[in-house]
């Protein structure tokens, strides 16, 4: 089953499989950081589930709710 990081609590973490999306969306989260293999951890959900804070690599990420359907984990 294939769960993307919109659907993560938070406290949880998992592991990027794969990155969905294609040309300028794609290659924004790849520079931020987002790779296949890197563990990311949720941090903090917003009240209405936008916009969802992650721990990755070390330092935090804030992504919205469009971003993170486009990130698959396991």
């Amino acid at each position: 089953m294939e769960r993307s990081l919109k659907e993560l609590k938070p406290g949880e973490k998992a592991v990027v499989t794969k990155i969905k999306g294609e040309g300028a969306v794609r290659r924004r989260l790849m520079d931020m950081g987002i790779t296949s293999g890197v563990e990311v951890q949720v941090r903090k959900v917003a009240p209405l589930g936008d916009p969802i804070e992650v721990n990755i690599r070390g330092y935090e990420l804030t992504f919205r709710k469009s971003e993170a359907e486009n990130i698959i984990v396991e």
